[in-house]
């Protein structure tokens, strides 16, 4: 057995260990820090025996206490769901009228269409709703099918173009390539392009009022402010779907693209299409 190396001046054993003439003393842990430290893994022992710990190959140990954190969210959602349910029932009875005239189911709508906005909407008409290109901006006036309240959940409802839904809105634009020359494809383009601006050829957007008020007209209207009894969009505003230039204007009239929206009533339920429904009306847009 090999004798203890001894600090000369405090007197403590040292490790053995030396680093350029420093010697490390071997002094004991504090008491307390030891005990603490031996309380911490007695706690960590019953832990694991109290709750679930231990990964199996396919669970874990489910602790004598039986606690799932699972069952808690459970308990708190069902809590949550039940103080919400009259509500929710009182939305599925009220058409979306007196929904927004009654202050706390407006509120309630609004932030539950939110939510489901976010879950259902968001991925083409923007999180702010603010829309791309082929998919309308929530946050304007400019609505192709009517933005009052009931026109709102009617379009949610039953969607536009949707083949599954026999109340759907439906219109097509014509596709005026087949019907118009070249040149009159240019001519009307250029005239639609001088309601919101200065079109590229004068003289071209003069002979397009003529092919637009003969071709045209009976749908976006004489001024080209659209009709909504047909879902034909205002021409005369500068928003647009498809693009403003031009080109793209001609590109429309030839051949027409035509958006499909789905009708979400029998996948979301009426409560549910409600609340969006308001929560789109509140966007600062609709009539």
């Amino acid at each position: 057995m090999s004798e203890k190396n001894i600090d000369e001046i405090t007197g403590v054993s040292t490790t053995g260990h030396e680093w350029d003439g420093i010697k490390e003393l071997d002094n004991p842990m504090p008491r307390w820090w030891l005990w603490t430290f031996y309380a911490t893994i007695a706690w960590a022992l019953a832990y694991t025996i109290a709750y679930p710990a231990w990964p199996m190959i396919s669970s874990a140990t489910k602790g004598v206490l039986g606690y799932s954190s699972r069952q808690e969210l459970a308990t708190e959602l069902s809590v949550v769901a039940a103080s919400q349910a009259e509500l929710r029932a009182a939305i599925a009875e009220k058409p979306v009228e007196e929904i927004l005239a009654d202050e706390t189911l407006r509120r309630f709508a609004t932030a539950a269409g939110a939510a489901a906005f976010k879950v259902n909407c968001s991925q083409c008409h923007g999180s702010g709703a603010q829309g791309s290109a082929g998919y309308p901006n929530l946050n304007d006036d400019d609505w192709l099918w009517g933005g009052d309240i009931e026109t709102i959940r009617r379009t949610i409802a039953h969607g536009v173009r949707f083949a599954g839904d026999d109340e759907t809105h439906f219109s097509e634009m014509p596709a005026f390539g087949e019907i118009l020359s070249p040149l009159e494809v240019r001519q009307v383009a250029a005239h639609v392009a001088s309601l919101t601006g200065t079109p590229s050829d004068a003289a071209l957007a003069e002979a397009g009022a003529r092919v637009y008020a003969d071709n045209c007209a009976s749908c976006h209207g004489a001024e080209g402010k659209g009709d909504i009894a047909f879902g034909a969009p205002n021409l005369a505003d500068a928003i647009w779907f498809y693009g403003s230039s031009e080109a793209e204007i001609a590109a429309q009239v030839r051949t027409p693209r035509h958006g499909v929206m789905p009708a979400w009533q029998a996948r979301l339920g009426d409560a549910t299409v409600k609340q969006l429904s308001v929560y789109v009306h509140s966007l600062g847009g609709g009539e």
